[in-house]
């Protein structure tokens, strides 16, 4: 190329400030055309193929590929612009053409199936096999057993499918962002916490408005949704919220997100069939721990029948104490987070409110930290010299008893315009055994919090306590592990119903008496939080566990069945396919009906935009594998080193190198039991 690309000049870590749209396309172009060469150059050296002439070079070239396509990905989640989107979308059906070409490859497969049959197979380290299995199970995924018209049509169905994803998330985004509801009536805050109105006046000066402005950026959302006093105004906000991307609601038509569900759904399900499944959920399986969608299905509707009950009593709770409290008759979905706080304060004298000043975000960290220093030996801190995308973004290093460096992360933890909502963990750079030394690996740790206001810190509530300790097990995943090679270590190949094991594992710190004054202080006197206060925090954990636990079983179950009974003759058009299978399994597990123009599948992410497709049961999943795991610590000690450190060497370290239910016997003497997720979540046995 005449011009430097940064991209393809990059050594360590992104420049972020370097990086613009126009080096996007040619960057991918010229890197994809390099490695489609080196597997020509590789086909040709050799008639007898091993780790050393195949794998490992492959390994090596799809690592530098994924270190130039992650920070184009993150910027674009986290710095959406339209060029940046305009260069993002062109690359998507490059890689996907890649993807499929490589996954049909015959030489490949044949050189892979070489080395799998040949004799010095048995000499390959465990997580050097595990990658030859997952190769040829993907070679099969990827269509190489079908006619050759067949293969064709599977790479137009995969390559649809990655801009139809994009495009389904670009319409939440969008969605998002337009609307927005200007307030010059003080008497319409009543009830808000004075930072919602602070942040609400900050974000009207920052655009340059008078009054104070809301938005559907999630901080500001649920501010409102927990304590406007103002029932037209919840409502209001509900309304804009749940009718995001859709047909319904204040929105612009042009992003409703209908036929792009459906097209999505179609395209799954005729990608299934192709590769011999009966359905999409058959193929999802078919790289998880579990085994068929009966055992899915089991699994969620045990779950349900053990906690319908309890959530209908909460419900009926809530409603009698909104009759009570105001004399509401009929409670509605925008009424339900406002009176479960309310409800929620007079049983326990406590709000989330309340407890931020506890809180804040650099105490949070550093108490973070502490933390797995205790449960790892391991350290974390600060490096200032690194180049960022934005100025609330934070870089640290972590390294190990012996000083040596294991991993460094990004932290982006504020809400924004033109960044994706939610939170996650992402790979930056994935580690990687070199002949110079090891690869470190680098994550990306991202959440949308409120930001600092004012000349006060930011301030967190506990839930988002929860968050951050989430999002940060996942991060540990993918810096402390031990494996050499990209495409098991870290996240790599761990099936997606493990995956949530060590993020949900890292929260029941935040809920433990001895791990909260490591993470908590008064923001002006750094005064800890009282007995009291946590006792009545420990009290409410399980504050309506069981509207929580069918509410989340409600969404696994819809994406389960949506993907297993799709019907490829029903049809389409008005998403009725959608939302009859949102219908039924709402009637089967739903105690709060909301209301008609709810269109909650327009803005699912997960399963829309993302990973989670037939997998959204995977939190509850790995709830139970990670309940368990942490039964252990209560019956040792929640800092006890010696289980800390074999929960890294058996979890953590291994990453994707080996069946996640033989490392979790590894680390617990046995298979996961139930237990323990339903007593940490208040439902009987």
């Amino acid at each position: 190329m005449s011009e430097h690309n940064p991209l393809l000049e990059m050594e360590g870590l992104p420049p972020f400030s370097k990086i613009e749209p126009k080096h996007i396309l040619p960057a991918m172009e010229d890197l994809l055309l390099e490695n489609r060469e080196a597997v020509a150059w590789l086909m040709d050296q050799e008639s007898s193929f091993g780790w050393d002439t195949l794998v490992q070079p492959l390994e090596e070239m799809e690592d530098r590929l994924g270190r130039v396509w992650s920070p184009v990905s993150h910027l674009n989640s986290v710095k959406n612009s339209p060029e940046l989107r305009d260069a993002y979308n062109a690359c998507l059906p490059l890689l996907s053409d890649y993807a499929t070409e490589m996954g049909q490859h015959k030489g490949l497969h044949a050189a892979f199936r070489q080395i799998a049959e040949s004799e010095n197979y048995r000499m390959l380290e465990p997580s050097q096999k595990k990658i030859v299995e997952n190769a040829l199970r993907d070679f099969r995924l990827s269509g190489i057993d079908l006619p050759v018209e067949q293969q064709q049509r599977f790479r137009e169905i995969s390559q649809s499918l990655s801009q139809l994803t994009s495009k389904f998330g670009e319409n939440v985004l969008d969605a998002t962002n337009q609307w927005e509801k200007s307030i010059s009536d003080e008497s319409l805050l009543a009830g808000l916490p004075d930072s919602a109105i602070a942040m609400a006046k900050q974000t009207a000066e920052q655009r340059e408005q008078a009054g104070w402005l809301f938005t559907l950026d999630f901080p500001s959302y649920i501010a409102v949704m927990t304590y406007a006093e103002s029932r037209e105004l919840r409502e209001e906000l509900y309304e804009a919220y749940v009718t995001r991307a859709s047909d319904q609601g204040p929105h612009d038509r042009a992003l409703d997100n209908t036929p792009i569900m459906e097209q999505i759904l179609s395209l799954r399900h005729e990608k299934a069939v192709l590769l011999g499944f009966n359905n999409y959920a058959e193929y999802s399986l078919s790289t998880k721990m579990a085994d068929s969608p009966d055992q899915v299905i089991a699994f969620l509707e045990d779950l349900a029948e053990r906690s319908l009950d309890v959530a209908k009593q909460e419900l009926e709770e809530l409603r009698q104490f909104a009759n009570e409290s105001d004399g509401l008759e009929e409670l509605q979905s925008w009424d339900v987070a406002y009176y479960s706080e309310k409800l929620k304060q007079q049983r326990y004298s406590l709000s989330e409110e309340e407890l931020k000043p506890w809180f804040p975000v650099d105490r949070v960290l550093e108490g973070m930290f502490a933390v797995v220093q205790r449960l790892y030996s391991i350290q974390i801190e600060a490096e200032l010299d690194v180049d960022l995308w934005d100025k609330e973004v934070r870089f640290f290093n972590v390294t190990d008893r012996e000083g040596a460096l294991r991993g460094q992360f990004y932290t982006d933890l504020y809400a924004r315009p033109q960044k994706r909502g939610g939170a996650w963990m992402d790979d930056c750079i994935t580690r990687r055994k070199m002949e110079a030394g090891v690869q470190i690996p680098v994550a990306y740790l991202t959440c949308n919090f409120t930001p600092p206001i004012g000349e006060d810190p930011a301030l967190l509530t506990h839930d988002e306590v929860l968050t951050l300790f989430h999002e940060f097990g996942h991060g540990l995943h993918h810096l402390m592990t031990q494996v050499d090679f990209p495409s098991v270590a870290g996240i790599g190949g761990v099936p997606w119903d493990a995956v949530e094991l060590p993020s949900q594992f890292m929260e029941n710190w935040c809920w433990q008496e001895g791990a909260l004054p490591l993470f908590s202080g008064h923001y002006k006197t750094a005064e800890p939080l009282s007995k009291e206060k946590f006792e009545q925090l420990l009290e409410s954990r399980n504050f309506q566990s069981g509207m929580v636990m069918v509410r989340q079983l409600e969404f696994a179950l819809f994406d389960f069945k949506m993907h297993l009974e799709y019907d490829s003759e029903a049809p389409q058009g008005d998403g009725e396919q959608i939302y009859s299978a949102l219908d039924a399994v709402r009637e089967q597990v739903t105690v709060m009906k909301p209301p008609s123009f709810n269109r909650f599948p327009h803005s699912f992410s997960h399963i829309f935009a993302g990973g989670y497709a037939a997998g959204y049961y995977s939190y509850k999943w790995a709830e139970v594998l990670s309940s368990d795991a942490f039964a252990d610590f209560e019956e040792n000690g929640i800092f006890d080193a010696d289980t800390g450190l074999r929960f890294l060497s058996s979890i953590l370290e291994q990453g994707g190198s080996r069946d996640p239910m033989e490392l979790f016997i590894e680390f617990r003497g046995r298979e996961p039991q139930i237990d323990a997720l339903l007593r940490h979540s208040g439902i009987s046995l």
